[in-house]
């Protein structure tokens, strides 16, 4: 799919990776869904100046942020929910309809009967895309 360098900051520092790769500066985007707490604050420290964050992931809880990273970096944080979704759906539909081939996330298929399996696989976290089929 053209990924350089796949990244699970769960095993790896991310610093670390970005020194492997030569990157002398933080990422312009970053897009977090996880919902878990560390993650985002590993975004934080490696945003570039000016970055843009969106927040997709949902945190199990009241999570803090360090407002000082926010506020000298200049980053943008912006909720997406709703309606905006829509937006990346169609984009996603143009990306496949122009040939992107999405099977390599694909990890997991179960039917909607064994949806626990679903939800189990997704929370070892040794999981891609898993797709719940009613078939």
């Amino acid at each position: 799919m053209g990924i350089t360098r796949a990244v699970n900051v769960a095993k790896e520092n991310l610093n670390d990776v970005m020194a492997e790769l030569g990157m002398t500066e933080g990422f312009d985007v970053g897009l977090e869904m996880s919902g878990a707490p560390p993650a985002f604050r590993t975004m934080l420290d490696t945003m570039n100046h000016g970055g843009r964050i969106a927040m997709l992931g949902i945190p199990p809880s009241d999570m803090s942020i360090d407002w000082t990273k926010v506020i000298f970096k200049g980053l943008f944080i912006k909720g997406i929910y709703g309606r905006e979704m829509f937006e990346t759906w169609y984009k996603m539909a143009a990306l496949i309809q122009s040939g992107l081939d999405l099977s390599p996330i694909i990890t997991h298929r179960f039917s909607i009967d064994d949806f626990q399996k679903g939800f189990d696989a997704m929370r070892s976290g040794q999981s891609g895309k898993v797709i719940l089929s009613w078939d």
